[in-house]
Order: structure tokens, then sequence, then C-alpha cells
């Protein structure tokens, strides 16, 4: 192929973003064709809709395949480019002055034929450098796809952290509020303890706003870090055989760091500070075997979405719920409702990680199934939520950002101020304390223990 002809064949195979021979081309809904890295760098922002970057028509189709007939004609063109211009690529080996047209994988260097056949080679698997190239650029854009992924895994990340900064700062402002609540129940003599209880938690929350935000700092940073190798990585992919072939090792070495250093997400937790007195207090209105010994299996269904999503669990002969994930449940409802009065119990969880407890309308409980997530229903449940055990109340949904009871759970009904309140019993803390509001229908009692 004449000067002429391989300048004019390479034009037609030239990517119009980065003006470079394509990289892992795929064709768009127009029929125009670009590099993979080229055309996510440009998409990369979640551009609605996306538009042709050549053309701006709009690329309905979500997801591309590569175009194997342009790579392979890509791959041609390097080659028949190499072979044009091999008098000023070519570096001649010193020991039989001839050109060094081989590359060893093992030692990661060029040879000519004479030094590959030489013993400390001959076990060595050796290849033409074009075809070294092509693979290693394979083994590249496939480095360069996982670290595209984990940014976008990232992007969902930062998002979810970023809502969780200003969530857990509704919720602080919350749990100041409960607190004070409480502690207004007590004697005067108590707020001393009050105020330095708030304080601590003031402290606390501070140290964990500082986490978020830093955790947000890091993902944003570290997203950031990625897309810029990423740029780098495409313009390496685009170097001369030799040049790419010498920094490979080096490169790849360079993306296992950064996908090492992936930072995760934060779990903030708070310490929760004993009430002095509290559990004293509450045994004043306890009522013993509040649940009945006959227990029945069914199947219970938390969403993993977190914050929005119901609660179900059904009798097992009525069919599967609903919801995604299903698991065996033991069922415990209470003996009786109660329609007035203080009463306080306390529930064991020791042996099961997910969980629901609470109270909820007497009318509300069937045979077939009943959603806990109303308002008639005052509801302190534990599930796993990317691969942490949270605490959730519902009416309104919020997650309870303190440590997980693992023992007893105290219940303290007031049905005539319309409060229902949670205690960690083994920390003699407040968990989560519902707001005044009243009640016009019987509560009844129930435990809900995922089977382990």
């Amino acid at each position: 192929m004449d000067s002429d002809t391989l300048q004019v064949f390479q034009s037609e195979l030239t990517c119009s973003v980065c003006m470079n021979c394509f990289l892992d081309p795929i064709t768009i809904d127009c029929g125009h064709s670009f590099c993979r890295p080229c055309l996510s760098l440009c998409w990369e922002e979640g551009q609605t809709p996306r538009r042709c970057p050549e053309c701006r028509g709009i690329a309905e189709t979500p997801d591309f395949k590569t175009n194997i007939v342009l790579k392979r004609l890509v791959s041609l063109a390097r080659q028949a480019r190499a072979d044009h211009d091999h008098s000023s690529e070519e570096q001649i080996c010193v020991t039989h002055q001839e050109a060094k047209g081989f590359f060893c994988e093992a030692d990661q260097t060029l040879l000519c034929g004479p030094c590959s056949e030489r013993p400390e080679h001959t076990a060595h698997s050796h290849s033409p450098i074009h075809r070294a190239a092509e693979e290693s650029r394979e083994k590249l854009l496939k480095r360069m796809g996982s670290l595209w992924k984990i940014r976008e895994e990232m992007q969902i990340l930062l998002n979810q952290e970023a809502k969780k900064t200003w969530s857990f700062k509704d919720y602080v402002a919350l749990r100041k509020e409960m607190i004070t609540a409480e502690y207004q129940r007590m004697l005067l003599f108590l707020r001393e303890e009050e105020q330095l209880h708030l304080e601590a938690l003031e402290r606390e929350a501070k140290e964990m706003c500082e986490q978020l935000e830093e955790s947000v700092f890091r993902m944003t940073q570290y997203r950031a870090s990625l897309k810029e190798m990423y740029r780098e990585l495409t313009g390496m992919c685009c170097k001369p055989d030799r040049e790419l072939l010498q920094v490979l090792a080096n490169v790849l070495e360079m993306i296992d760091l950064a996908e090492m250093q992936k930072p995760q997400p934060v779990n903030p937790e708070l310490t929760c500070l004993p009430v002095t007195g509290i559990l004293d207090m509450l045994n004043n209105f306890r009522v013993d075997n509040i649940l009945s010994q006959t227990t029945t299996i069914h199947h219970m269904s938390l969403s993993e979405d977190g914050n929005d999503a119901s609660v179900m669990f059904r009798d097992e002969h009525h069919g599967t719920s609903r919801q995604p994930q299903i698991v065996e449940s033991v069922v415990s409802w209470g003996t009786r409702a109660f329609a007035s009065g203080r009463h306080y119990w306390e529930l064991d969880v020791t042996h099961s990680s997910s969980w629901i407890l609470g109270i909820c309308k007497d009318i509300l409980i069937t045979n077939t199934s009943i959603n806990i997530y109303s308002d008639e229903a005052c509801i302190l449940f534990s599930k796993k939520v990317n691969n942490h055990y949270s605490l959730f109340t519902n009416t309104p949904p919020y997650i309870q950002y303190v440590k997980r009871p693992l023992g007893r759970i105290g219940v303290f009904l007031d049905y005539d101020n319309g409060t229902v309140s949670f205690y960690d019993v083994c920390r003699g803390s407040l968990i989560y304390r519902f707001l005044p509001s009243p009640f016009s229908f019987p509560l009844k009692p129930f435990l809900c223990l995922r089977s382990p």
C-alpha cells in the first residue's frame, strides 16, 4: 500500500474526538463511530438526551457493542503504519545489529531474532511487536472498563453519602428534641446530667459530620482521579507500540494501586449514653409474659431500599410476598390489647440480626398479612443495608443512627399521652421516642424474629 493510500485509509479510521485511530470502536444510532473511551468521557456527566459528538443526533440506545469489523480494520491500519514507518521506529540490537521485532512477555523487553533464541529466552513466550501491542491494548481496555465501572459505582455511593450527611444532621436535631423530652419527665436534679448528655451528643455529632464530609470529599477526589487516570490511559493506548510495551508493567501496577485505594462509605453511629434511673422508673409499669406462647411461621420481607419501602410478613400458605427478599420468621403476638394506661415490657433479640417489634392496631392483625409500615403502628426494626445492620422506625420513616441493641429491648407505651418509646436495656439508654399522637384504638404488641 503506497503512502497516499495508507494516509486515506487511516483517515477513515480516525476518531473525530481524539483524532487518533479508533480504540475499541463503537457505532452509535446515527451511524458515526467513536472510541469507546472518548464517548464515555463525552457522556460521563449523564447528558440527557445523549447526542452524537459529530452530528448532534440523539442516541437512543443506552449501551453499544464493539464494532468488530472496524476494530479489525484499525488493527490492520496500525500494522500497515508500523510497517511503513519501520525505519524510524526500529530499535537495533547492539549485539546482532538486527531490528528488535519480538516482545518477551516474561522479561517485558524487546528482542531481535537471534536474542529470542538465546538460552535465557528460549523458554519464554515471544510475540511479534504488533501482536503483543494489540494484546496489551486489549488488557488495558479491560482494566479501563473496570476503572470506569468503579467510577460509576462511586457516583452512586457519593450521592448516597451526600444524602446521608443531610439525613444525619436532621436526625441529630430530632434526637436533641427526644432527649430533652425524656429528661423533662425526670426530677430537677437530673438537669445537669441532661446538659452533659446533650453536650456529648453535640461533640460526637460534630465528629461524625466531619467524618461524613471528609468521606464525601475523599470520594469526590477519588472519582476525579479515576477520570484523570482514565484520560491518561486513553492517551497511553494511542502511543507507539514499543513505547506502550515498555511502560505497560508500571501502568498496570498503577491501576492496581488505584483500585485498592477505593474509599469505603461511613456508617455513622452515635453512642447511647445511659439515662440515670430510667429503667427503674419504667419497671413500675412492667408487664410480664406480654407475648403469646403460640408462635407461627411467616414470610417476612424487608426491602433493601432503606427509608421508603413497606415491611410486610404473611402466612406461608398464602404464597410468597411481592417484596424482593423473603425469609422465614417467627412471629409472636401480644396476649392482650391495650386501650389505656402506661405499660412497659422487654423483648429479647439476642439471637436475631433482623427483627421487627412494636405495637399496632389490634384489627390490623389477620391470618394473611399485616403491613406494619402504617400510621396505625409504632415500629422499630433492624435490617441489613449495604452490608451493615441499621435500625429504622416508621411513621415517619427514620434511620436510627445509634448502636443496634444486641440483647433486650424495652418498649414503653403511654397510651393516654399518645407516646411509644424504645430502650436499649443493656445500656439503659433511649433508642427512639415517637412524638405524641393520640391513640383512638386498642394496641397490641408483637415481635417478629428472622430465623437464624
